[in-house]
C-alpha cells in the first residue's frame, strides 16, 4: 500500500504550519487540562463519578456493548447466534448499501451516547484517542486493505460553529493506528443539512440527498482506490451510503464505512 501518494494528508507529511498550530494547541489544552486536574478529580464522561485518567470509570466501561462476532459480513450487525460463515442479514439482503461493508466498535447505547456527545457537542478531544483506538481495532480487516481515510465531513458552517470536525479528529487517530493516509478534503458537504435526530429512514436519505461531492481537484486521491469513510454513528446509513455513492461515481475501487458506534435495531430477526 502506498502511503506517499500525492496529495494525501498523513501524519508524517503534514503542512508544517498546520502541524505547529496544533502542537501549540495540544500543549495549552494539556496545560489547561493539568491545571484543572489539581484543583478538580477528573470525572467519568458517563456518570460524572471520579475516575483515574480521561474517560470512563470500571462501572461504565462495563455498560459499554463492543461488537464481536458473529455479525453480518455486509452491515456489521451482530447476530444474536452464529448463522455460518457468509450469512447475510435479512436488511443487507433486502437493502444492500452503496457501500461494500461496515463495521462499528459498540452499539449505540446509553454510555456510548454520552462519548458521542462529548465529543461531537463537548469540545472533549481528549476522548478521540481511545474511540478511534476501539475503531481500529473494530476495523482491522477493513483497515487491511485500505488506500486512504475520509472523514465525513461537515458543512463549513457548522465546522465553523463547533470549531472541529469529529469524524476528522477520530480520523486522525486511526490513521496514527495504522499508517494509512487521511484525505480530509477529498469529500465535501457542498450544502447544510438538517439535523438527522428524529427524522424517519426515507426523510434522512432525502435530507442529504445530493449534499456532498468530491472536488474536482482531489479526484486523483479517489480514483482507483479502497476508501474507509470514518463517521462517529451509523443510524439509518443514509449518510454513509449518499458518500459512497459520490465516491463510487468518482472511481473509487471500493468503499468501506467505519463508525464508532451503530444504532443495532434488537426488534430485528438477524437473518
Amino acid at each position: 500500500m502506498d502511503t506517499t501518494t500525492d496529495n494525501l494528508v498523513s501524519p508524517q507529511r503534514a503542512n508544517p504550519l498546520r502541524g505547529a498550530w496544533r502542537a501549540c494547541r495540544d500543549v495549552m489544552s494539556h496545560a489547561a487540562r493539568s491545571a484543572l486536574d489539581i484543583a478538580l478529580p477528573t470525572l467519568c464522561v458517563a456518570c460524572r463519578e471520579p475516575v483515574a485518567g480521561v474517560g470512563v470509570c470500571a462501572d461504565c466501561w462495563t455498560q459499554l456493548s463492543f461488537i464481536e462476532r458473529p455479525y453480518c459480513p455486509r452491515l456489521g450487525t451482530p447476530f444474536v447466534y452464529d448463522p455460518g460463515s457468509g450469512m447475510l442479514s435479512m436488511e443487507a439482503i433486502a437493502n444492500p448499501p452503496a457501500y461494500q461493508r461496515a463495521r462499528a466498535a459498540v452499539r449505540y447505547d446509553d454510555v456510548a451516547k454520552v462519548l458521542v456527545h462529548a465529543l461531537k457537542y463537548q469540545d472533549r478531544t481528549d476522548l478521540a484517542p481511545a474511540m478511534g483506538r476501539w475503531m481500529a481495532r473494530a476495523g482491522s480487516e477493513l483497515l487491511d486493505g485500505a488506500d486512504v481515510l475520509i472523514p465525513v465531513p461537515l458543512h463549513w458552517r457548522r465546522g465553523w460553529s463547533r470549531r472541529y470536525n469529529q469524524s476528522g479528529a477520530l480520523a486522525r487517530v486511526i490513521a496514527r493506528q495504522s499508517g494509512i493516509p487521511v484525505a480530509p478534503d477529498a469529500l465535501r458537504r457542498t450544502r447544510p443539512t438538517r439535523q438527522q435526530v428524529g427524522l424517519s429512514r426515507n426523510d434522512r436519505a432525502r435530507n442529504v440527498q445530493g449534499a456532498f461531492k468530491v472536488a474536482a481537484e482531489r479526484t486523483s486521491q479517489i480514483q482507483g482506490r479502497r476508501v474507509t469513510l470514518i463517521d462517529d454513528v451509523l443510524t439509518s446509513g443514509a449518510t454513509v451510503d449518499a458518500c459512497a455513492r459520490v465516491l463510487l461515481r468518482a472511481k473509487a475501487a471500493q468503499v468501506d464505512v467505519l463508525v464508532f458506534a451503530r444504532v443495532v435495531d434488537t426488534m430485528k430477526a438477524p437473518i
